[in-house]
């Protein structure tokens, strides 16, 4: 188990998040929290105000999971939250001999997804995968099982070391001060568990999580 930034290459906002926290209402989550069409492609107050797919992206980020990995033709990859299916076309168009497999609970993410991948994604959650055990050489998921409240967080991330064989890895809203905790409260919109980096890594070893992991932390603008 390692903390390891593998999101690195992915591009960083540049949006306002502090002013949109200020105008973040209990109303603009609850919408968020159904996860259709409001969240991915509503306004920037229930979600991402246009969740669209573009290389630069997922492109060299599904490359840098390959190499960390060493993925090899045959493996099979789980993406746990894959949305619209963004990440999981940029590993068939880059490395077709992958086995890929998606999961998502937003049934107008799995309409809305890229033709290509559409019939790679399953319904359903991550605190209950319909995956036998060891079924995975590597189960990402990413900013997801904080949506969860804690009771099916805690199930999501033994269910994802259950189906991993081999590799996982998971990102989770974080803080590791009072100043970063007090800015997700206000930016959030999804998640149902969140707490401190040395918080989630005491959840880890309880739930017998031994794959890799990293944070989203809310920075300041």
């Amino acid at each position: 188990m390692a903390e390891i930034d593998l999101l690195r290459l992915y591009p960083k906002s540049k949006r306002p998040i502090d002013e949109r926290g200020r105008l973040i209402t209990e109303a603009h989550r609850a919408e968020a929290r159904r996860f259709g069409r409001s969240y991915f492609d509503g306004d920037r107050l229930t979600g991402y105000g246009g969740y669209r797919y573009h290389p630069r992206f997922w492109t060299d980020t599904a490359a840098l999971f390959h190499e960390h990995y060493g993925l090899a033709d045959g493996d099979a990859v789980l993406d746990v939250g894959c949305a619209k299916g963004f990440m999981l076309y940029d590993f068939q168009r880059q490395f077709p001999g992958l086995k890929l497999r998606g999961l998502d609970i937003s049934e107008y993410a799995r309409e809305q997804a890229l033709p290509e991948v559409r019939d790679l994604i399953d319904p359903g959650t991550a605190a209950e995968l319909p995956y036998p055990d060891g079924s995975f050489d590597l189960v990402i998921s990413i900013n997801t099982i904080h949506n969860l409240p804690p009771a099916e967080c805690r199930r999501a991330v033994r269910e994802i070391q259950r189906v991993s064989r081999k590799h996982a890895f998971i990102t989770m809203d974080a803080w590791r001060d009072e100043a970063e905790r007090e800015r997700l409260l206000q930016w959030n919109l999804t998640a149902l568990t969140y707490m401190s980096t040395a918080d989630w890594e005491k959840l880890f070893a309880e739930e017998g999580y031994r794959g890799d992991y990293y944070w989203f932390i809310a920075a300041s603008e």
